[in-house]
């Protein structure tokens, strides 16, 4: 009997990693339907999960604390909340702050009445407080209070709050921080990471900030002595400010980001493959148009650069409308409006390929897998030199031809801050700590390691036993002919690296919209927008791109 044959699924070329790896690219994505949010959102809907407000122990105004809990894969977990009344000049989101409105853990399993009192005590500190391997993830975050302030209100005159703050403001609170993976001695991802739902990257941080969400619409019931409109309950989600502290990520976990690339790389190459489409799915196709149209026409910025951008989507979607009218009802429908996008505006190309992946999730869902990936980069030390040299010149020409002793391409430098023990961007022809820079400088080691290759033989092992600074770099470029989706292909030491990029591209994997960036350094976003409420986990699956009026 002959082995049975495996199915394969037909699927288009992907875009070459000299195309999707770069900066300004990564910088204009956007949510899918692969996001790790939406994918836990799937997972809930499918284990049936149920959420208790196990205690609510809550004063009139709002302060004191709360358990939810809810049974996911076998295992129960609960969110701790803290509510605290700070005074309003200690509320700020940077990353020096000591005090926050709200603070949560997401412990692992049910606490008891002496692990609460821990927690409560614990939280509010965050970081000046440590924790033990039953905390799973730390968080804290801050009112916004004009909007909470004015919910609560309407709430007790018998109103309901003005929909256009609402639609404007879109959540109650914003997160400064969802620590997760053995920070401050809470557990590491390892001990969490065979489970069912929570073994995908950062599961344990969203569900936790999936809960936090519930936690702020009950709050302000709880405050207003009313219930909220579930429409209105159903867009306030949650904001998060994101610094610097995170955009070094997809750098230092290389085969990680990879993962993620390729996943979402293999979905658009499977739906642009598909040969014809039915009716239903071009009117579905076709109302996600409208329904971006609608989202983009509600999201606005202060950001002149960011705004600007945003205008131009706006203007180019109607040609976006256009293109899917002609051609989704031919033959080789997707790969038809993929072609007729090439030369767009990099967002708005981005914001399409979004769109393109919605309708397909019995195609391309089953693909986030393989977006945990728990290999590391390693050497290979009997590589010949040879190979070495060959490897740099097909994929790393880019970096080689850098002249790095232009103050152009060597303007910035990466540190750890002493205090907060959190990454950050120096400029190194103004201030001083170049001498205490991070290894993040990837383009210009691999052109030193390029430079100490010419006129080398023999193995990878016997260079590096005379020059072990170039470890790292031979490391990169080994790591890259297996992973080619690893590397960020730019300079992230130039002057035109603009940290922002890298944080967009990991927050549209996260589930993140309506980006909102304060400097090319910080952005605001918001998190759950549209996302089922507790009760509506069977609607898990259709809320991309949401909005109000949706």
């Amino acid at each position: 009997m002959s082995a049975p044959e495996l199915e394969i699924t037909p699927q288009m070329a992907l875009r070459p990693p000299s195309t999707v790896m770069r900066l300004r690219r990564m910088g204009a994505m956007f949510p899918t339907r692969l996001s790790f949010l939406r994918t836990l959102m799937r997972d809930l809907s499918a284990q049936n999960v149920q959420v208790q407000r196990a205690v609510w122990e809550m004063d009139a105004d709002g302060f004191g604390h709360a358990v939810y809990t809810i049974s996911l894969g076998g295992y129960d977990y609960s969110l701790v909340a803290i509510s605290t009344d700070i005074p309003p000049e200690m509320r700020t989101d940077r990353v020096i702050a000591t005090a926050w409105d709200t603070a949560y853990v997401l412990y692992d399993g049910i606490p008891d009445a002496s692990e609460i009192a821990r927690i409560v005590a614990a939280a509010p500190k965050q970081e000046a407080s440590r924790y033990t391997a039953c905390d799973l993830v730390l968080s804290r975050a801050n009112k916004s209070v004009r909007l909470f302030q004015h919910v609560t209100d309407a709430l007790k005159r018998g109103d309901q709050p003005d929909e256009a703050m609402v639609r404007d403001v879109g959540y109650l609170m914003r997160t400064t921080a969802v620590y997760g993976n053995g920070k401050f001695g809470i557990a590491d991802r390892a001990h969490i990471a065979a489970r069912p739902c929570l073994g995908g990257p950062f599961a344990a941080e969203m569900l936790t900030v999936w809960l936090i969400r519930g936690f702020t619409h009950d709050l302000a019931e709880h405050v207003g002595g009313a219930p909220l409109d579930p429409r209105l309950k159903r867009h306030l989600g949650i904001g998060n400010s994101t610094g610097l502290g995170m955009a070094p990520f997809l750098v230092s976990h290389p085969r990680l980001l990879d993962s993620w690339m390729q996943v979402r790389e293999t979905a658009l190459a499977r739906v642009a493959a598909l040969p014809a489409l039915s009716a239903d799915q071009q009117q579905t196709i076709l109302a996600l148009a409208q329904r971006a149209s609608l989202h983009l026409s509600e999201w606005s910025v202060p950001d002149a650069g960011a705004e600007a951008r945003i205008l131009q989507i706006r203007h180019d979607w109607a040609g976006v409308q256009v293109l899917l009218g002609e051609c989704l009802p031919q033959a080789d429908p997707l790969a038809r409006v993929l072609q007729g996008s090439e030369g767009w505006f990099e967002d708005t190309q981005e914001l399409l390929i979004a769109l393109l992946l919605e309708p397909f999730g019995d195609l391309i869902d089953g693909l986030t897998e393989c977006m945990a990936n728990p290999y590391e980069a390693e050497i290979e030390p009997g590589m010949p030199l040879a190979d070495l040299r060959a490897l740099i010149a097909r994929d790393w020409d880019w970096a080689v031809g850098l002249d790095f002793k232009s103050k152009s391409e060597s303007a910035q430098f990466w540190y750890v801050s002493e205090a907060k023990q959190e990454p950050r961007l120096g400029l190194r022809h103004i201030e001083e700590g170049a001498d205490l820079e991070s290894p993040l400088d990837i383009a210009r080691q691999v052109q030193r390691l390029s430079r100490a290759l010419d006129g080398q033989d023999g193995i990878t092992a016997e260079l590096l036993m005379r020059r072990p600074d170039l470890r790292f770099a031979a490391r990169r470029v080994q790591n890259l002919a297996k992973a080619p989706y690893s590397e960020i292909r730019d300079n992230l030491i130039g002057a035109q690296c603009l940290p922002i990029d890298m944080l967009r591209c990991k927050l549209s994997f996260f589930g993140a919209a309506k980006f909102d960036p304060k400097s090319d350094r910080w952005t605001r976003i918001t998190m759950c927008q549209g996302a089922p409420l507790f009760d509506e986990l069977q609607a898990a699956d259709d809320w991309w791109l949401p909005t109000f009026e949706g």
